[in-house]
């Protein structure tokens, strides 16, 4: 009886899959926005600093909340008390000599605290703005020579007219923007992911599978999955690493609304609506309203509906995306 069940439900699958692809066949379109215009992804960037970023984000024409956000979570993964083994300290990962040059009192209470979001993250963007000014007169992307000066040091990218050939340098650059693009709002039609299908049918085939938290598959585990180890397996079968948790796979593509969720998306689950790292629960969207998961302890992976109230939001997951997330962030 179960696998006859589990085939209808293949068979209701396959048929969500080709209609919601062939309704959005014709919505597809860009995202994102001009600085000074963009908006950020709901729940992306905690509430604690939304309007900080919001706020600052818009400080000079060569930066954007996005791209701030994108900056802050590379750096610290929003941990204000944090400390690299460099001596960065703080959201912003400020080293005390770069500090006491560029810091500023955001807040206007009379200090500059490197631990205090309040004037850490404004002197992230005052920092970001005074690099855009220094290479300002540099042929190519105003941005994008600002982020290779921040890394290298404006005098690398005048002498070289543009971002260096450095490979740091230029995956720098190259994971900022692509980060960029999950802490904005879309602003039109998000493209379908062209991995989906493969990461869809992985999840089907495990269909059945007895939960097991902390599951990633293995031998060992019997083939075991929790949430996020099972959309973490289902896209590397199709070649995407994912990072192991789900609060963190939020940030691997962009994101987005409910109506225009399609097949292959990942959908995402928490008790707090305005901070994506408590989010808790991560599923794939196979249309029609459901998704694949794997629940809970004492429960199989199965179909479930994503219209709950904890509903958080999705992520159209991108090769790019993925790789650009940082790894080891603190929880």
């Amino acid at each position: 009886m179960a696998g006859g069940v589990f085939g209808v439900c293949l068979s209701f699958v396959a048929l969500i899959v080709v209609g919601t692809y062939s309704a959005a066949a014709g919505l597809i379109g860009g995202a994102g926005g001009k600085n000074g215009t963009v908006a950020l992804a709901k729940g992306a960037v905690p509430a604690a600093y939304q309007g900080l970023v919001q706020k600052w984000g818009n400080l000079c024409p060569a930066i954007n909340p996005a791209l701030l956000a994108a900056q802050l979570y590379q750096e610290s993964g929003w941990n204000p008390t944090i400390v690299s083994p460099a001596n960065a300290r703080g959201i912003a990962q400020f080293i005390p000599g770069t500090w006491a040059g560029h810091g500023i009192d955001g807040d206007g209470d009379g200090d500059r605290d490197v631990w205090d979001p309040a004037d850490a993250i404004p002197s992230a963007a005052s920092y970001d703005c005074e690099l855009a000014g220094y290479v300002k007169d540099v042929p190519g992307d105003p941005t994008n020579n600002m982020l290779a000066a921040y890394n290298a040091g404006a005098y690398r990218v005048i002498r070289s007219g543009g971002v260096p050939r450095i490979s740091e340098t230029q995956n720098y650059v190259r994971i900022i923007r692509s980060l960029e693009k999950s802490f904005a709002r879309p602003v039109g039609r998000v493209d379908p992911s062209r991995q989906a299908a493969g990461a869809i049918y992985y999840a089907q085939q495990k269909l059945g599978t007895p939960y097991l938290w902390g599951g990633t598959g293995t031998a060992a585990q019997n083939g075991r999955f929790d949430c996020s180890g099972l959309t973490q397996a289902a896209y590397l079968e199709v070649g995407i690493e994912l990072p192991r948790v789900a609060n963190d796979q939020y940030n691997a593509g962009p994101h987005p609304s409910r109506d225009e969720l399609l097949p292959g998306d990942l959908v995402f689950f928490s008790d707090d609506l305005t901070n994506s790292r408590a989010i808790r629960h991560v599923g794939i969207y196979v249309g029609g309203g459901y998704m694949i998961d794997a629940p809970r302890t004492g429960a199989v992976i199965r179909f479930d509906r994503i219209d709950t109230p904890d509903y958080f939001g999705a992520t159209r997951v991108t090769a790019d995306g993925a790789a650009a997330l940082p790894k080891g962030l603190p929880q």
